[in-house]
């Protein structure tokens, strides 16, 4: 018999008993919207997450006192509290050190400034972070006007800053920056740049920055109001992990740890970030999918009794059919086609209303918009074979009826 006969014949026993048909599909809708809702929201907070947090530029990390992500209570944070901060000396020790890196950098800030220019200012909680010239190119600064610090404005400690999005909109209006003086903490800063402005990540902008030198920052602040970040970007992919494995080295070397020691640093990349990410989210991606299975396998049992129930009423046709030269695996095939006809109607629906309340949860925490296609094809499949599963008994019963008791049955 062919697909589109079954698919006729499935539509019309199903249009026949539309309350049954709904109440039967309403559990595999169930099932397949657990998951598919689940997976959007988890799809579209990665995605958002991916795009918003690739701070760093490609093939570098970045060494610091303080782990990226932590999931640790209170007590475990004494552990990096009691770390010694990497210094600025260290850092130029690093740099001497790390002849195989392309770019190796430096930063070092804190935040809740206030920056103020003539009668404006902005809201108490602008970062400020004092850099070296390297960290342009491994934090992936780009210069939108102006220009970057010299090696003679680090040196010598210049009152320069660039800035960074937010600040220009909130500060400037119509009015060009670059040239002015603006002060941060009563002190005055001519702006010598803008930072082209970064994606935003659930609604929240990451311009709100002031960059400037860090031996300013470091005259301003000290040098003990926090650790020093190391950039290092690599010279190539193929050299990216044996350049994390040297600055490992020197580091060890330079903060004296013994051998057989733990590292008293943390190493962060993009990656990284993105793999302690799906380490959170994957719990949460089983939990659903365990979830959607007992609801599914729920729904299944629906689905038999459901085709039983059919099998019996629909004897007599069965029997009619088999006087007429229908054989066992016509029967067979119609009745195992509707099953899975009945758990992919579900599933679509399931599906539908998933990416559409998923996206509706997610457009509220202002995570961007998503199609879980992987859980969709997944969804399907779990779709297609609990029809098979729980579809086969009824259909092999009903392919089995003797055809002269069939045609007896009232």
């Amino acid at each position: 018999m062919k697909i589109r006969q079954l698919l006729l014949l499935a539509f019309e026993s199903l249009k026949t008993n539309r309350l049954r048909t709904l109440l039967t599909v309403l559990g595999i809708v169930v099932g397949i919207f657990s998951i598919i809702v689940v997976m959007t929201i988890v799809t579209m907070l990665q995605n958002t997450i991916e795009n918003g947090f690739q701070f760093l530029s490609k093939n570098t990390f970045e060494i610091r006192k303080w782990p990226a992500i932590h999931t640790g209570g209170d007590g475990s944070l004494d552990k990096y509290r009691n770390r010694k901060d990497i210094t600025l000396a260290d850092y130029y020790r690093f740099e001497d050190l790390m002849s195989d890196a392309k770019i190796v950098g430096a930063m070092q800030g804190s935040g809740g400034k206030i920056i103020k220019f003539r009668n404006e200012e902005t809201n108490p909680n602008t970062y400020c972070v004092g850099v070296t010239q390297g960290v342009y190119s491994t934090l992936n600064l780009e210069i939108e006007d102006g220009r970057e610090f010299r090696n003679n404005e680090i040196e010598y400690s210049a009152n320069v800053c660039v800035l960074g999005h937010l600040i220009v909109e909130k500060l400037f209006y119509n009015t060009d920056p670059v040239g002015k003086i603006v002060k941060m903490d009563g002190k005055p800063l001519r702006v010598i740049g803008i930072i082209k402005k970064r994606p935003e990540i659930f609604g929240q902008s990451q311009d709100n920055y002031i960059v400037i030198p860090i031996t300013t920052y470091q005259s301003y602040y000290g040098k003990r109001t926090s650790s020093v970040d190391i950039t290092v970007m690599a010279n190539s992919k193929d050299d990216y992990f044996s350049t994390i494995e040297s600055a490992i080295g020197h580091m060890r070397k330079i903060r004296k740890v013994n051998p057989g020691e733990e590292n008293d640093f943390d190493i962060f990349s993009n990656e990284s970030v993105m793999g302690q990410v799906n380490d959170i989210t994957g719990g949460i991606k089983i939990g659903a999918l365990v979830v959607s299975i007992i609801a599914l396998l729920a729904a299944g049992v629906g689905i038999m009794n459901i085709m039983l129930v059919t099998v019996t009423e629909r004897t007599k046709e069965i029997g009619i059919r088999k006087a007429v030269g229908a054989k066992k695996i016509n029967i067979l095939s119609q009745f195992l086609f509707e099953a899975v006809f009945l758990c992919l109607l579900g599933g679509l629906i399931g599906i539908a209303l998933g990416i559409i309340v998923g996206n509706f949860v997610g457009g509220m925490l202002s995570a961007q918009t998503a199609i879980p296609y992987d859980w969709v094809l997944i969804g399907m499949f779990l779709c297609v074979t609990v029809g098979i599963i729980f579809g086969t008994y009824p259909a092999y019963k009903a392919a089995n009826l003797d055809p002269i008791e069939a045609l007896r049955y009232e």
